[in-house]
């Protein structure tokens, strides 16, 4: 085998390993949160996602990471003593998480919608014109509190949220700022 075959088959190898992708599954979405705030501060490339059909727990989502940073992700959350239920190889297209996002685009108006929780906005104008979806107690609050302010002036969801739907509407959020700012 000569260098340049041999330097091939690694440069394969490492774009192999970076594709590898795992994923943390939890008991609590509050657990969740936290594992997401803490990786990401540690500038991981994590992604929170809906669980595959075949790991349904307590918890509505899951992280996926790059299988790589496994051992560095796991001192990290155990280090700051978030629990974790297990550790999943995304090993077929059976254990492929569930993106939370479904754009869908009403000419005039863009809705988001992330997990169960749906938010609209004005396109020129960026006013948020609905919030929907879910079905815990803070839905109305938040509905209220955000609904005919420009996106960037509404109370951002996470702040005034506490539940699974006020995490899911910042997801949304999110993603509406980021494709309004585009």
């Amino acid at each position: 085998m000569g260098f340049l075959d041999r330097w091939r088959g690694k440069k394969r190898d490492r774009a192999r390993s970076s594709r590898e992708r795992g994923i943390l599954v939890f008991s609590h979405t509050s657990e969740v949160i936290r594992a997401e705030e803490l990786l990401k501060q540690q500038g991981f490339p994590i992604k929170v996602m809906g669980p595959p059909p075949k790991i349904r727990s307590g918890c509505d989502l899951v992280v996926e990471f790059p299988l790589i940073e496994e051992l560095n992700i796991l001192r990290h959350l155990r280090e700051k003593g978030v629990p974790l239920q297990e550790v999943v190889p995304v090993s077929d297209h059976l254990l492929k998480p569930v993106d939370l996002f479904a754009i869908t685009n009403f000419g005039d108006h863009l809705m988001i919608r992330a997990a169960n929780m749906k938010l609209t906005a004005h396109k020129e104008s960026m006013v948020i014109v609905n919030v929907s979806g879910g079905g815990c107690p803070d839905v109305p609050y938040l509905a209220r509190e955000m609904i005919d302010r420009p996106l960037l002036e509404a109370p951002q969801p996470r702040d005034i949220g506490h539940t699974l739907c006020g995490y899911a509407l910042h997801l949304a959020y999110e993603e509406m700022v980021r494709r309004c700012s585009q």
